[in-house]
């Protein structure tokens, strides 16, 4: 599946310029030679555009550059030896410029051997097309005359430009249609290549695993580069080096069955990708790697800003405004689906892959491979963030974010379990039910960690999104539940109105150590053995209190929890019972602090 994904997507890349497709070379062109249908030259057209380039900090210079276009491949040899669709203008025309003069000789006959080359490969290759082009081409090649054109007014105007210039040829009145994008010549140049590349292969032909097609088979597969911890000069993907993995005396990756051009796509794709900012990204030491199956990087561009962070087109303001907009109801993080829908990113037969890499040896190994329809991709991508939200106002929680939630800031170089983050990440993409040692971890970081950021939102809300998923129903609101009855939940609410009454009645000062400190972990694991204790300092706080109406107030809200508990307290809270608690205290605790916020507010205006 990987294999003929990135070949696949080869194709996608090539489309649009972004890779060089096999067989052909991008070439900077600066000039298209119109040419009448029998062959002459009627005129030379600029094909240069203005183009701004940085020459130093915030400066910018204008100049006139020469166009890219895709021609087929050009040779690399030092000889001479000419081109299918040349470009060179020594070949073309047969003429040197001397002291601004052209002429067709030198001392070695390079223009007249280059030029007689040019004429012979193309005469051949353009033998039996028929388009007017095409035909006026071969006019041109069987017609010009190097030593009658050293006046050429039309090359003499180009100047020094000529010698240092790319060339194509157009028909004229016609300057978009160029020579090699006529449909016959691609046609024929992809079937010569295919040719040219089986007589040059060494290897053993036969029908290639992934495309189905007979031909060469690749003996070494080429070294993919970019992965996190990998080799300097790269790492093979496909290889094999031990006896036991050949079967029918095959060797090395002949056992594969790839074809070599097959081979050549999914390494170049593979080496773009791990090139690319917008399609990788680290978690740890694993290096994950991400494409839509399309032209488009928006799709990209939002996964990367939903999962990892902002992106380079998508910041992090970007990313909360269309979380809020895919909600129905922030206040409750409910979303929608036809939401979703309204998307003008949502394209139903787009695939989304992403897998995970890591060095293994001189070879990579392949972690994971998610392949799934983008729009579902996305939709479970919100839900993800939908799980983890406990404010109104809703913002992107990246896995880094979460990540280093459930770092000790005790232990130096603590990290993760990779294989926590990699089930973390299914779960995010597939939408599968999260991993219960996450539940575990967050509850031991919270229970150790000191300072007042131990309970956090993010932790919070990693809480709510396993229980709430693993359980496949809503037993976690985002803020506080006053019709939940859960007895881990209700102690997780009293023990933040006590804390919070312990606060108030200090009349002067600060609390140099709060109950909180004190009795959070075992009132968080065994509430029977703490509270009958904390219930009875409440009484002390209650006293100390400034206002009646404050005492009034505390003793209602306790007397109101206390009731659904129906007076007892569990002996022992198991893990999920544990997160239920730490919910309710934050959520209690939120709202306290909430409507006190408002009573302030309240006395300042009618002061």
């Amino acid at each position: 599946m990987l294999i003929k994904a990135l070949s696949d997507y080869y194709d996608i890349l090539a489309s649009k310029g972004e890779i060089t497709p096999d067989g052909f070379s991008k070439v900077k062109i600066h000039y298209k030679v119109a040419l009448t249908e029998d062959g002459k030259i009627d005129e030379i057209i600029d094909f240069r555009k203005k183009d701004s380039i940085k020459t130093g900090k915030d400066k910018i210079k204008e100049v006139i550059a020469p166009q890219e276009k895709l021609l087929p491949a050009r040779t690399e040899k030092t000889g001479i030896e000419a081109n299918i669709a040349e470009h060179r203008p020594l070949y073309l025309f047969g003429l040197n410029l001397d002291k601004d003069q052209l002429t067709p000789e030198d001392k070695t006959g390079k223009a007249k051997k280059s030029h007689e080359a040019f004429v012979k490969t193309n005469l051949e290759f353009t033998e039996g097309m028929s388009s007017p082009l095409i035909q006026a081409f071969r006019k041109f090649l069987e017609n010009w005359k190097p030593e009658q054109e050293t006046q050429n007014a039309q090359l003499l105007a180009l100047g020094k430009e000529y010698a240092k210039s790319g060339f194509v040829f157009c028909l004229t009145g016609s300057p978009e249609k160029l020579l090699h994008e006529e449909a016959e010549f691609k046609e024929k140049w992809q079937e010569y290549w295919g040719k040219k590349q089986d007589e040059n292969s060494e290897g053993p032909t036969a029908q290639c695993a992934v495309s189905g097609e007979t031909a060469a088979i690749a003996r070494i597969h080429s070294k993919i580069k970019g992965v996190y911890g990998g080799l300097a000069t790269g790492s093979v993907l496909i290889g094999f080096n031990n006896s036991s993995e050949s079967s029918y005396g095959n060797e090395q990756a002949y056992n594969s069955n790839i074809s070599e051009s097959v081979m050549k796509k999914y390494t170049e794709t593979l080496n773009y990708l791990l090139s690319s900012e917008k399609h990788k990204i680290m978690l740890d030491d694993m290096t994950i790697v991400f494409w839509a199956m399309n032209t488009s990087e928006k799709q990209e561009n939002l996964v990367m800003a939903m999962l990892f962070g902002a992106s380079d087109k998508i910041n992090t303001e970007q990313t909360d405004l269309m979380l809020r907009e895919l909600m129905e109801d922030s206040a409750t993080g409910r979303i929608t689906a036809k939401r979703l829908e309204n998307l003008d990113l949502i394209q139903e037969d787009v695939d989304f892959y992403m897998l995970g890499l890591k060095p293994n040896t001189s070879r990579l190994a392949l972690k994971f491979i998610y392949r799934k329809r983008y729009a579902d991709v996305l939709w479970n991508i919100v839900r993800f963030q939908n799980d983890l939200q406990m404010t109104k106002e809703p913002h992107a929680i990246s896995l880094q974010r979460i990540k280093h939630e459930l770092i000790s800031p005790k232990v130096k170089n603590d990290k993760v379990n990779p294989a926590l983050m990699t089930k973390l990440l299914e779960a995010a993409f597939y939408g599968r039910k999260y991993p219960m040692t996450l539940l575990e971890t967050v509850l031991r970081r919270i229970r150790t960690d000191e300072g007042s950021e131990k309970i956090n939102s993010v932790r919070i809300g990693i809480i709510k999104a396993v229980i709430n998923r693993n359980s496949e129903k809503e037993e976690l609101k985002m803020v506080v539940d006053l019709e939940n009855e859960n007895s881990a939940y209700l102690c997780g609410r009293m023990f933040a109105v006590l804390e919070k009454l312990q606060k108030d009645s200090v009349t002067s000062g600060k609390l140099n150590r709060t109950i909180r400190d004190g009795y959070f972990a075992m009132a968080s694991t065994r509430p029977a053995a703490v509270f009958p204790k904390l219930l009875r300092l409440a009484q002390h706080h209650l006293k100390k209190l400034e206002k009646a109406e404050y005492s009034l107030y505390y003793e209602k809200m306790l007397e109101e929890i206390h009731s659904k508990m129906k007076n007892e307290y569990p002996e022992s809270l198991p893990l999920k019972e544990q997160g239920k608690f730490m919910v309710g205290y934050y959520q209690q605790m939120q709202d306290l602090y909430e409507k006190k916020n408002k009573e302030n507010e309240k006395g300042k205006g009618e002061n």
